[in-house]
């Protein structure tokens, strides 16, 4: 589960630096019956802002007043939702660093003297990690140990424990 929202990749055109943290910040422009509105985001390095656009010259009417009232509240939850949506992160031209904005929750220990542990992992949002890093991190294994067992067949599972995955898995370790 996210504990933070990631840090945005993109170059910073006052000190060529390629990270951003968003603080959840928007800014609403209003011209007549049109709307614009970027969430905020700042550089690591330098500390200028930069916008990432959300949408702009839009007409008012086609604006939910429940959107434009979490846009003016700097609503935090709306910033994570617009930060991953992939039409905002191409029109903008960013990826996301999740490394240290997230946490496992293993729901208790292990058990050891289990032979075969069936395991379901869910996201409670989507964050792209490697299985290989969840298992390893959730069972208490290094990362060397855990492509061992894969290779060895002792860990198996529906997705490629050495790619990527954002969506929910089970696997099954036999000890």
């Amino acid at each position: 589960m996210p504990t933070c929202l990631p840090v945005v990749l993109r170059r910073c055109p006052t000190c060529a630096s390629g990270r951003f943290r968003a603080n959840g910040k928007f800014r609403v422009n209003a011209n007549h019956k049109r709307l614009d509105a970027w969430l905020l985001v700042l550089c690591t390095s330098c500390g200028g802002t930069a916008k990432l656009t959300l949408f702009e010259r839009t007409s008012v009417r086609s604006v939910r007043p429940g959107l434009l009232d979490r846009l003016h509240g700097n609503d935090a939850t709306l910033a994570a939702e617009l930060l991953q949506d992939p039409v905002v992160r191409r029109r903008n031209r960013f990826s996301l660093d999740w490394d240290g904005a997230w946490r496992l929750d293993t729901g208790g220990p292990v058990p050891p003297d289990r032979e075969v542990l069936d395991v379901s992992v869910r996201f409670a949002a989507r964050i792209p990690l490697r299985p290989v890093r969840l298992i390893s991190e959730g069972c208490g294994l290094s990362r060397a140990e855990v492509e061992r067992l894969v290779a060895d067949g002792r860990i198996v599972s529906a997705v490629r424990p050495g790619g990527r995955t954002s969506g929910d898995f089970t696997f099954t370790l036999k000890r």
